[in-house]
């Protein structure tokens, strides 16, 4: 089920589950702590009311930690090895996850999460580039995608998870950030470093050109991919607000049903791909997203708000896999783990670009809030226009005689 390595040992659910589980350890670095901000900043206005506004970036710095740091993971990956750095990785989310637990200082606490995010971006790396040495191209698309759909199920999980849990004190889920400790010896005990050297041999590399084309189209997808999902997850309550919709619980509702058509969408790709090929992927996943911006932008009520949500929801839910799965088969085993590190980082700075983008954006238009609406529809328009290239790059690729699975 999968090559086998040098130890003659061939990866199946175990392996799986435990790279799976690792993966999502990303997601909870953010859904877990989101709903405290509003304890934190209650503390924080109370003790040191000038570092009020450092508080929304106890979310926002491990995104920007992973951005800048994943190329970094890939290469010490590549150079020391995918599960050593990968238990390297659990042990520092681990430490720096659970610090702001026992520390006061908002800097301290901000430059923990920092750390923290490095931490992230060493594990998403290395699960991401196990999928690929583990497993032959045709398990490797079902388990980039299994990957996708868990990291879902076990963000919206957790982000009730941590809700509960901080119930009585702000500082109590990051003490869950100690779980990767209990996944270690797993780790230790089913995974195992693959013979590169070997899948050398047996599997050519790319052309130089064409591997630098897939390089640079896979990047430039997901960050694009990511700046057009985080406008509608950052400016959605805006839009809302706008419209009257002031309850937490209907802007909550909101995003609840964006992640659940992200993950119908998640479980519908393989089904999808198989039919109209990558390229014919990204053309919908472009065209779906960009519908979403144009019905979030003229929307009249909160039901039409609901309707983007559906509609841009169902085709974030293709993004990454689809965006990845020309990287992971193409990619020699020598230059996976940085390929998939640059891949991270580019997917991670869409989601801290996103919010700086639709402000420039709406500078001409009034600025922010003014502006957001002719913002949104601006972006809306250039995901337009990237759709109409990826169609014709499926043209074009359907007329070579060669056609491999990564379209």
């Amino acid at each position: 089920m999968g090559h086998v390595t040098h130890e003659s040992r061939t990866a199946g659910t175990r392996q799986g589950l435990i790279i799976q589980f690792a993966s999502s350890l990303t997601i909870m670095g953010s859904v877990m702590i989101a709903p405290m901000l509003p304890k934190i900043t209650a503390e924080v206005a109370a003790n040191d009311p000038a570092s009020v506004d450092m508080v929304p970036l106890i979310v926002a710095a491990p995104a920007l930690a992973i951005a800048l740091f994943a190329p970094v993971a890939g290469i010490l990956a590549d150079r020391f090895g995918r599960k050593t750095m990968l238990l390297v990785g659990c042990l520092l989310y681990a430490l720096f996850g659970a610090l702001p637990a026992i520390i006061a200082d908002i800097k301290l606490i901000l430059l923990s999460r920092l750390f923290f995010g490095f931490a992230e971006a060493i594990i998403m790396t290395c699960c991401t580039t196990l999928i690929a040495d583990y497993w032959a191209p045709a398990e490797r698309m079902r388990y980039i995608n299994r990957q996708v759909i868990t990291i879902g199920v076990v963000g919206a999980l957790f982000f009730v998870i941590g809700g509960i849990a901080g119930e009585g004190s702000w500082r109590t889920p990051f003490l869950l950030y100690l779980a990767p400790l209990l996944m270690m010896p797993a780790i230790l005990a089913w995974l195992w470093e693959p013979d590169r050297r070997a899948e050398e041999t047996a599997v050519p590399a790319a052309p130089g050109q064409k591997l630098r084309l897939t390089i640079a189209s896979s990047y430039f997808l997901i960050f694009a991919g990511m700046v057009t999902c985080f406008v509608v997850t950052v400016q959605t309550p805006t839009v809302l607000v706008g419209l009257g919709v002031t309850s937490t619980s209907l802007i909550g509702a909101a995003a609840g049903l964006a992640i659940l058509c992200t993950l119908l969408g998640s479980v519908a790709w393989s089904f999808v791909r198989d039919r109209i090929g990558v390229p014919g992927v990204n053309v919908l996943l472009l065209l779906l997203m960009a519908s979403g911006l144009f019905v979030l932008a003229l929307a009249p009520s909160y039901g039409v708000v609901l309707v983007a949500m559906v509609i841009q929801g169902f085709g974030a839910g293709f993004l990454v896999s689809n965006a990845s799965l020309p990287l992971l088969l193409k990619l020699p085993p020598r230059l996976r783990a940085r390929g998939v590190g640059g891949f991270t980082s580019c997917l991670y700075l869409g989601q801290f670009a996103s919010p700086l983008i639709v402000a420039g954006i709406a500078i001409p238009f009034g600025g922010m809030p003014a502006g957001l609406a002719s913002a949104i529809i601006i972006w809306g328009l250039f995901a337009t226009l990237l759709a109409a290239a990826w169609l014709f790059v499926g043209i074009t690729r359907s007329r070579q005689p060669e056609q491999t699975v990564a379209g």
